[in-house]
């Protein structure tokens, strides 16, 4: 029996119940791997999941903002299209609730920066809008969960991961996912947002200087998206990645269309995925998602009020 059957048979007889145990095996499997290779549509079950899993008035951010280090243990997934937004509010829940926002590809960002030993490899990957490898995702991440696990971070919100339904199954074998948020945005507005998208080399911060507005036909809404521009000390600084190019960007939507979309209905029938249509940009979007996540954020409050 291979290692891999081996881990997925023990997980019937002995259940990952805490981050621990699960991260413990991520690592093990990890390392196995290496060496052995419209208005939002909600799911009432993944509606209910996120109720269950949050309380309306959610105190984690005041928590964390008197440095109790007391994040909510919640395990979500975004999932959606390149471009779509899944970084800019899976770091804003990631804010609000105390837990911390992983994205897998700022892990690959981060590896192709160190010039390790699979810096090369991931630099041709990237450059041709190419998936990376499970393997090479499953050990970055391992890696990250078990620096966090160190740390004492509780829970997490999982971002560009699972893109595969074998990273899922992996993913489901050592760790109980409670939500999945699946992020979607018309495709004529994710190739303006790709395009738009700039980074400050010297600070690192995410603009994005492309103004989307589609008019409304045939019944269809019309959709605005206003830039989000540097402050004036960033403005001179911006790049643009390498992989944000017009045949590239194309490629990975191909590519995501093709292998991620059967994700989408491993979760569906599972009942943990909550579909969320993107109206517009932030001011128009963030309030609605947190009402479909039960959730109310104290910061946009105090900002209405004042």
């Amino acid at each position: 029996m291979s290692v891999l059957s081996r881990v997925w048979r023990a997980r019937g007889s002995t259940a990952a119940t805490t981050t621990t145990t699960s991260l413990q095996t991520l690592i093990f499997l990890s390392r196995a791997l290496s060496t052995s290779c419209e208005n939002t549509g909600i799911d009432p079950k993944a509606k209910a999941g996120a109720a269950a899993a949050l309380p309306l008035n959610n105190n984690n951010s005041k928590k964390k903002k008197e440095g109790k280090g007391e994040g909510k243990h919640v395990q979500w997934v975004f999932l959606g299209c390149p471009g779509v937004g899944k970084g800019t509010y899976a770091s804003r829940l990631s804010n609000l609730l105390g837990v911390p926002h992983i994205a897998t590809g700022d892990l690959v960002r981060d590896e192709l920066a160190s010039s390790g030993p699979l810096s090369s490899q991931l630099d041709e990957i990237v450059s041709q809008g190419k998936l990376v490898s499970d393997e090479i995702i499953i050990n970055l991440l391992s890696k990250r969960l078990e620096a966090g696990e160190a740390k004492g971070e509780a829970g997490f919100i999982l971002d560009g991961f699972p893109r595969t339904v074998r990273q899922a199954e992996i993913l489901e074998g050592v760790t109980d996912i409670d939500l999945v948020i699946n992020l979607k945005l018309r495709e004529e507005a994710l190739l303006a947002k790709c395009l738009g998208r700039r980074i400050c080399s010297e600070c690192g911060g995410n603009y994005n200087v492309a103004c989307i507005d589609i008019k409304g036909e045939n019944g269809n809404p019309g959709m605005y998206m206003g830039p989000l521009l540097p402050p004036p000390h960033c403005a001179s600084k911006l790049i643009t990645r390498s992989d944000d190019k017009e045949e590239v960007v194309r490629e990975r939507l191909r590519i995501y269309n093709e292998k991620s979309r059967p994700v989408e209905e491993f979760y569906r029938r599972r009942g943990k995925l909550l579909e969320f249509d993107l109206p517009g940009g932030i001011p128009e979007s963030w309030p609605k998602l947190l009402q479909a996540l039960n959730l109310e954020d104290p910061e946009d409050k105090q900002s209405a009020a004042a």
